[in-house]
Order: structure tokens, then sequence, then C-alpha cells
């Protein structure tokens, strides 16, 4: 009897004449052209907004009397199964999707101001005299004076007194030595509370002597609606300040080179003393959804709201964006709508 032979198939004798040979093909036809998602075509892909199509989505945390937003603890975290259900608090990852031309952004905040950065001029405002606490948005000052001090090569010992900062910690160990440089470049991007406390005591010999910077820096620039009690921003009722100060801090951290070249890091590799690295993701979950966005920091207490200071640049403007006592959900749409609309409007001026 005679054999045929079809592709890579096994000979088939002749007396099924070529049915079984056609329906084979058919059937590796089917499972050749099953179709490929979006997602697992491109998983990088850049929607106009700027947010990847594909993303992982986590479970944002709420905490006392921490920035939330940091998450800095030494020891990792377990992790966690997948969930069918999402989250509650998925629409933390929510941003514009579009900014109609002209029209100013409704925002949930409870206080918000927008600025060119060049010209200083304020191009929209609401509340923003209003005194609220600032949680870690406090560090972008610590950080300014750390960075106008210099010396950045100066190695820095940490004291038992710098690790007394709960609960967002980096878990430095009294005894390490770090650079100056090493420490501001942590505080910035994760946010830690211990590496606060570090370099302010290094900076002015105590946390108390540091304030006092703080506060005579904040005047000198015309923040005089503020006043600081501490370097990392955690809850006092003697620390306060505005977005409209706070816009004022900002835009001169702004143009320090120091400072511009650490808050536009999504993330940094931090090395321990005891030569462990880790990497140190950005608190600023904009720098990677918007690829205009180039800073700035994030705070959060549970008296403070959400807080976020956001800069951005875009066919010559630079922008800074404040938003205070916002949601967990709203803070990045917010920041994030107000930062489009005034670098791609027009009439945003």
């Amino acid at each position: 009897m005679d054999w045929i032979f079809i592709g890579n198939f096994p000979p088939v004798k002749r007396r099924f004449d070529f049915c079984f040979a056609a329906i084979l093909l058919a059937l590796t036809c089917v499972a050749a052209e099953t179709p490929i998602s979006p997602d697992q075509e491109n998983p990088n892909e850049v929607r106009p907004s700027g947010v990847p199509a594909h993303r992982q989505r986590s479970k944002s945390k709420s905490t006392a009397n921490a920035d939330a937003d940091s998450e800095a603890s030494a020891t990792p975290r377990p992790r966690r199964t997948h969930r069918a259900t999402r989250s509650r608090e998925s629409e933390d990852d929510s941003l514009p999707t579009q900014t109609v031309p002209g029209s100013i952004p409704k925002v949930s905040a409870s206080s918000v101001i927008v600025i060119n950065v060049r010209t200083g001029g304020v191009l929209y405002e609401k509340n923003p005299d209003q005194i609220r606490a600032p949680a870690s948005t406090t560090k972008l000052l610590t950080g300014l004076i750390v960075a106008e001090t210099g010396s950045f090569d100066r190695p820095v010992t940490v004291a038992q007194v710098d690790t007394l900062a709960e609960p967002v910690k980096l878990n430095i160990k009294p005894g390490e030595i770090y650079t100056r440089i090493d420490l501001l470049r942590a505080l910035l991007v994760k946010s830690p509370n211990d590496v606060a406390r570090c370099v302010a005591r290094d900076n002015a010999g105590s946390i108390e002597a540091f304030a006092e910077k703080m506060n005579q820096r904040a005047a000198a620039l015309g923040a005089t609606h503020s006043h600081f009690v501490n370097p990392n921003g955690l809850p006092d009722a003697r620390q306060y300040s505005t977005a409209r100060d706070l816009a004022t801090i900002a835009r001169v951290a702004y143009a320090n080179p120091t400072i511009r070249s650490i808050v536009c890091l999504p993330q940094l590799m931090f090395r321990y003393a005891n030569g462990r690295t880790r990497e140190l993701e950005n608190t600023n979950k904009l720098l990677k959804r918007l690829p205009y966005c180039n800073g700035m920091k994030t705070g959060y207490t549970e008296a403070a709201g959400k807080c976020l200071i956001a800069s951005g640049t875009a066919g010559g403007k630079d922008i800074i964006v404040v938003v205070l006592g916002d949601s967990h959900s709203g803070v990045w749409r917010d920041a994030g709508a107000l930062l489009a609309w005034a670098l791609f409007n027009p009439s945003a001026g």
C-alpha cells in the first residue's frame, strides 16, 4: 500500500484519501492563528497619557503616622497571591487619559497651587494659603538645605538618635558610615525618616538646631506661613505649611542642580555599609507614568492626607504643582491632570 507524507506528520495511508491530512492541517492553522491580546503583544506600550498598557497593580497602605509612600522598611514583605477581584484602592493608579483644551481639571484635594517655575506666576490655585500638615513634602526643604551646604563626599556616621524615627525607615545602624550624597539621594527618592534625622543632625548638630535652620531658610525664601520642628514631616501640631509656601520652596529646589538630578530618578541603588545593596523605588509614581514629569516629593500622614509636589517640563515650560490633603485615589489623578493642563494647554499661560 502506498504512503504519503504531510509536513512533519507521520505517514498516512492513501485509503484515508486526503481527509485526515486536511483535518490535521486545518487544526495546525487554527492554533497558529490564535490571537494575541494587546497586553501580550507589547507589555511596555505607552498610551497617550503616559500610562503603560499593562502594569501590575498593588494595594496601597495607610499607616496612622507614616509617610505611606515611602515603604522603606529593610525587611522585604512577603509576596501576596493574585486576587481575581480588583483591590478597593486600585484607583490609586488612575491618571487622566486626556485634558480638554482650555479647561481646568476638577480636583478633590483640599489645597492646590500650580506655578510657572520660570516666572513664578500662579496658573491655578485652590485654598493655597490654607494651613496644612505638610507630611514628607517637608523633606524637600531638608534636602535643599543639605544640598546648599555641599561637601557631598563628607563621611557621615550614623548616631543612635538618628534611628529614633518610626515607622518608615531605611534601617541604617549606629556606627555605620555613609557619604552625605548617598544619604541625600535616599532621602529624596525613598523618603526614610531615619535618614532625614541623620542628615539633619549631621548638618546642624541636632534636630532642634536644624529645625531652626529650616525656619530661617523658609522665611528667607518668602515662605512666611510655615513652621518646622522636624526634618521628616512626622506629625506635630507645631509643624505646618501651605501650598503656596511649599511651591515657593519647591521652585528654589528645582533650580538646584543637585536636587534636580535626584528627584527625577525613578529608582536608586543604595549600598549599605556592610556591602549589601538594595534598589529603592521612587515614591513619586508619576515619574514612571508621565514622560514629562521630572520630580519632586511625596508625603502622607493621616493628619495631612495624600500630598504631592510634582514638577514637569515640556515645550519650554517648567511647571510645579502642589497638591495637599488629597485622597489615595485622587492625588495622582489630580496632580497628573494639573501638570498636563499647565504644560500642554496654551490657555494655561
